[in-house]
């Protein structure tokens, strides 16, 4: 474990300022000699040879399984390797990808595999023996415990009618089901153990592209229609990212990315931004099973003694918007939740109602500096009302590993890419702990239990209000405080063509992408 040493800000405006002016000053001070190294001719792009498109990631892809992939890169990755079965348009109703469906009574669908059917890395077709096989996996049906069971909701079974034809067995009526079956298809061999000798499943999917090479800091793609090679590298450091985008090393960033870096990138010809709303739901989640997080008096203070607006304002550049809920902005499921406001008297008011004095909280983050500013910038304000924090800042993998296993007291992430309301079962539901859900926080609620359970039961209108009511509920016992929807922003060398931006930060568009020294045409 690292622990970040940080400087408490005196006053909140004060702080975020000289938290943002210190970031200035280091990227003006590493750009600056970035400057310095070009006159000297350190400079030149690294050419490779044939075309490559070079992606620059912040965080590590940790699983490409896609029955596994629980964090948002290797989600992302999985899309570009794994054909679906179902795909959901912008406004996150389901349409065919992979499979046609019907429903046949309320507890059994049949899906039928399209024609042409997607191909594995050998040339074979997509069968519904590898759909039953990548499925009943997720169902934990081959002793496999996955993170995305809660995700399929009321699914009891899956089986094979013959090759082109698959019915789905509910243990209760779903009427939003076929949106739930978004998961890559892996190979049927892939559920069981590893077989000596035999290539490693992972790198023989039926998606756009295939998988190269898999390291702990690179991840190499090969594009099936054009053999054109993308590769991801890991570069933790944002400025960093920046100086391999202008010296060539790198093609294409995508968030992560503090304001003064885009500040500085907009006035540089060789590159150029994109941006867009966003539907990331950024948060703070509590451990409620701590005695002091699980207060719903302290949460409430935490919540009413952080100012978003200042942090929106100073940290993020003003890309991003205050949330209220985890469904994202014009979902059809949304409630109209208010963030809760920033009201220093109210917080500090509601820690002597608890008796809590300077109560102590260890925040986890991730080693990322914009996470680390913003870890910050929010110490220096709960200080404010009489919250003491100590940040802890740790490598990916281990931060996240502490998340998923419950070993926090206040920690911050992301959901990305949240499509359905049943999203708020795999939460916040008390069957979803994990290994079943991603209840992290160990919320427990027999009211939300109830309301989440006739959810799963009732028709579409129904089931809107009643996720309704289920997020004014969470909303109102806080296991998460809810910060924003950051807005995407890709930067792309000049010259790279065919990008565009998804409100889930989905990198999709590159199959369509081409780099400066590409020479193919679409």
């Amino acid at each position: 474990m690292v622990f970040l040493a940080v400087r408490r800000a005196r006053g909140t405006a004060a702080g975020m300022m000289a938290v943002r002016r210190g970031g200035r000053q280091r990227a003006a001070r590493a750009l600056a000699g970035l400057s310095v190294a070009c006159l000297l001719g350190g400079c030149a792009p690294q050419q490779p040879s044939g075309p490559v498109l070079r992606v620059g990631l912040a965080q590590p892809v940790l699983d490409v399984d896609p029955r596994q992939a629980a964090d948002a890169a290797s989600a992302r990755l999985g899309r570009l390797l794994y054909s679906r079965l179902v795909e959901l348009d912008a406004d996150y109703r389901p349409r065919p990808a992979a499979a046609d469906w019907q429903q046949l009574d309320p507890l059994r669908w049949r899906f039928t595999l399209r024609t042409p059917r997607p191909r594995f890395g050998d040339g074979t077709p997509l069968s519904a023996a590898d759909v039953v096989a990548t499925y009943r996996a997720v169902l934990g049906e081959d002793g496999t415990l996955s993170p995305l069971r809660a995700e399929l909701g009321a699914l009891r079974t899956v089986r094979a009618v013959n090759d082109g034809h698959i019915d789905f067995i509910l243990d209760r009526p779903d009427a939003l089901f076929p949106a739930r079956l978004t998961l890559g298809i892996v190979r049927a061999r892939c559920a069981g153990p590893p077989v000596a000798g035999e290539r490693p499943c992972h790198y023989d999917g039926s998606g756009p592209f295939a998988l190269q090479r898999l390291s702990g800091s690179t991840v190499r793609l090969r594009r099936r229609h054009d053999g054109l090679a993308v590769v991801f590298e890991v570069v933790p450091d944002p400025t960093v990212r920046v100086l391999k985008l202008l010296r060539g090393e790198l093609d294409l960033l995508q968030n992560d990315l503090p304001p003064e870096l885009l500040t500085y990138l907009e006035r540089q010809s060789a590159v150029r931004l994109l941006r867009g709303p966003g539907n990331s739901y950024h948060y703070l989640g509590f451990n409620l099973s701590d005695p002091l997080a699980g207060d719903l008096r302290l949460r409430r203070a935490v919540a009413h003694g952080i100012d978003r607006a200042a942090l929106i304002r100073h940290l993020l550049g003003g890309a991003a918007r205050p949330a209220g809920s985890v469904l994202p902005p014009g979902h059809y499921a949304a409630a109209a939740l208010p963030a809760h406001r920033h009201d220093p008297a109210l917080a500090r008011r509601l820690l002597a109602e608890a008796g809590l004095d300077r109560p102590r909280l260890t925040y986890k983050t991730s080693t990322d500096p914009v996470r680390v500013r913003i870890a910050t910038a929010i110490q220096g304000q709960l200080a404010q009302v009489g919250i003491r924090l100590r940040v802890q800042s740790q490598e990916w993998g281990s931060f996240f590993g502490d998340v998923r296993a419950g070993e926090f007291q206040l920690y911050s992430l992301a959901w990305v890419g949240v499509t359905q309301p049943d999203v708020l079962r795999h939460l916040f539901h008390s069957a979803s702990l994990p290994p079943a859900g991603a209840n992290r926080g160990r919320f427990v609620s027999r009211r939300v239990d109830a309301l989440l359970d006739a959810a799963a039961a009732a028709g579409p209108a129904r089931q809107v209000a009643l996720y309704r009511q289920v997020q004014r509920r969470v909303h109102a016992r806080l296991p998460y405080v809810p910060l924003w929807y950051e807005d995407n922003v890709a930067v792309v060398r000049a010259g790279v063509r065919g990008y565009a931006l998804r409100p889930d930060g989905a990198w999709d568009a590159l199959e369509f992408t081409d780099p400066p020294d590409a020479t193919n045409t679409h």
